[in-house]
């Protein structure tokens, strides 16, 4: 809808792009990954959605986390499921979590000035294991042990270089990521309403929620 189609100039909150202006983070452990998001989907200044899903799955046992147009994100995560899909189909095995970050990487990297994309690759394969592979604006694609992403990411880099240990166990990864994406939520406007929580094995994935009133509150205390 354009302001030609309705007659007046609409405020911004009516003609702006839906964004996941967001908070998206990822870590590796010992078993495989847990990843979370909170779940705000915003237009301008106006709050589109509150309990937006933004832990796509793209294969089994690959998941992306996505910030930025939420229309972009939502077309290269399909991109990428039907490729990943396509694969399995001819080799008869399961895509590995590289395989599938580097076809986030293709999409990213060539359409870098037409689209608005960050993403967060995670998995288990039977390759590598657990893996989180970073994606920021422009197309990089780089493994991490830990990766953040979205508006609400630069509040907390302090917080997750300060408080992340390796070989954390899934229940610290949990709270790690948890408390990270609160705190997020708590200082950053485009963050907002219930955090969404993903553990990720060779078992499959088994999924969280927290609410928004039992969000965890420690800072405050």
């Amino acid at each position: 809808m354009f302001q030609s189609d309705i007659g007046f100039d609409a405020p911004e909150w009516l003609t702006a792009e839906h964004m996941t202006g967001t908070t998206i983070m990822a870590v590796e452990f010992a078993d495989g990954v847990v990843f979370g998001a909170d779940s705000r989907t915003s237009t301008g200044t106006y709050v589109a959605n509150r309990v937006t899903d933004k832990l796509t799955q793209v294969s089994d046992k690959i998941y992306c986390c996505r910030s930025g147009s939420a229309a972009d994100t939502q077309a290269i995560a399909d991109y990428v499921k039907f490729y990943l899909d396509l694969q399995e189909n001819e080799t008869n095995e399961e895509p590995t979590v590289e395989v599938a970050s580097r076809i986030f990487q293709l999409f990213c990297y060539n359409n870098r000035d037409n689209l608005s994309a960050s993403i967060i690759c995670a998995g288990w394969d039977k390759i590598k294991g657990g893996q989180v592979y970073c994606l920021p604006l422009g197309g990089m694609c780089v493994r991490m042990p830990f990766a953040i992403g979205g508006s609400g990411s630069t509040y907390i880099y302090g917080h997750c270089d300060s408080t992340y240990k390796e070989g954390m166990s899934e229940q610290e990864c949990l709270k790690f990521v948890s408390d990270a994406v609160a705190i997020a939520m708590h200082r950053d406007g485009s963050s907002g309403g219930m955090i969404r929580l993903a553990v990720l094995t060779k078992d499959g994935c088994r999924r969280l929620n927290i609410p928004g009133n039992q969000l965890p509150t420690f800072w405050e205390k």
